[in-house]
């Protein structure tokens, strides 16, 4: 029996790992990771919707002069040396919220972020309403770090777009200004993964590797990578050089499902196997002789992520029904990838 020339192994090894990195996905190392000490600053307030026509907090159609929401509007009227009687105030054009946002640590004074609004009454709808200035803290008693305010955009479906089945919530696209200035977090020549994993980090450190010369980067474990500075070179200019470093990363397998709109969103050319589902009134069959039963949604075997999503909200069904469905077939091998639901 004559034996393979090793050369030629090693040759076709080589084309093979070179064929495995043309497939994957290339990106830029501030794609994968993020510096240590950039953690985002969590700021929460309560605050007011203005403006509602007849949705806002139903307890001001009421003689319920200690509810919260009518004591923060007497005391708002207080600001403004306005003196009214809490039961005499009969509005449903307000309602009380919460306003949450996420802020960078490296934001200065005078810089804008999107704020959360969230009611926390009984209103219906918080569409063409408007945010009344709101002081926006890290903790209850704490100083504010903020302001908020805007008009609010709403996904109710009265503008055209996908309607929702709460109307409660809302975001203002960069009403949120920072006031005062933020302690900023030490510069650390550490890069920490976005989402941990060992194969990715061993690839990033080894594209730093690559790029600055072998040692630069360390590997502590699937979500850390320890970088040495050159010597002479600022920290700040040189991490933002690292970010820009292109790495051979794989193509992540993923399904992102909303179940508030039922949307989804998957990486790559995800496929289904054969396979059958029934949830909520609503029977997904994968491959197989179509059924003529009402409900029941059926695509061609091996169909993509994008088919059967297509399908199950052609059926009609429910954000939660559609994430069920997908956790099922993942359970069952149907689907391999990671299901998110958010």
């Amino acid at each position: 029996m004559r034996l393979p020339n090793p050369l030629l192994i090693v040759v076709v090894a080589w084309f093979a790992s070179l064929a495995g990195v043309a497939q994957a996905a290339t990106a830029r190392v501030s794609d994968l990771t993020r510096h240590a000490g950039d953690v985002p600053v969590r700021i929460v307030g309560y605050g007011l919707v203005t403006g509602l026509d007849g949705t806002g907090d139903r307890s001001f159609g009421r003689a319920s002069a200690g509810s919260p929401s009518v004591r923060s509007v007497a005391n708002l009227l207080r600001r403004f040396q306005i003196e009214v009687p809490t039961d005499q105030l009969r509005l449903r054009a307000v309602a009380a919220v919460v306003v949450t946002a996420e802020v960078s640590p490296w934001l200065r004074p005078g810089g804008r972020f999107d704020v959360q609004v969230s009611a926390i009454g009984d209103a219906t709808s918080l569409h063409g309403g408007t945010l009344w200035i709101t002081p926006l803290v890290t903790d209850p008693g704490q100083p504010p770090l903020a302001t908020a305010q805007g008009v609010l955009q709403v996904s109710d479906g009265r503008d055209g777009g996908i309607a929702s089945s709460r109307a409660n919530r809302g975001l203002v696209a960069q009403g949120g200004v920072l006031e005062v200035e933020q302690a900023r977090p030490t510069a650390e020549p550490r890069l920490l993964l976005r989402d941990p994993d060992l194969r990715t980090a061993s690839l990033v450190a080894g594209a730093v590797d690559a790029a600055f010369g072998a040692g630069t980067a360390t590997l502590e474990d699937a979500g850390a990578i320890a970088l040495k500075v050159p010597a002479g070179r600022p920290v700040a200019l040189w991490m933002a050089a690292v970010d820009t470093v292109i790495v051979a990363a794989p193509e992540p397998t993923r399904v992102v499902i909303d179940v508030r709109d039922g949307s989804v969103v998957a990486g790559g050319d995800l496929r289904v196997s054969s396979a059958v589902v029934s949830r909520g009134g609503v029977t997904l069959r994968i491959g197989g002789e179509p059924s003529p039963v009402a409900g029941s949604v059926s695509v061609p075997a091996d169909a993509s992520v994008q088919q059967v999503a297509a399908g199950l909200h052609a059926a009609g069904a429910r954000g939660a029904d559609i994430a069920a469905v997908f956790e099922a077939l993942r359970a069952s091998g149907s689907l391999r990838a990671e299901v998110v639901v958010r």
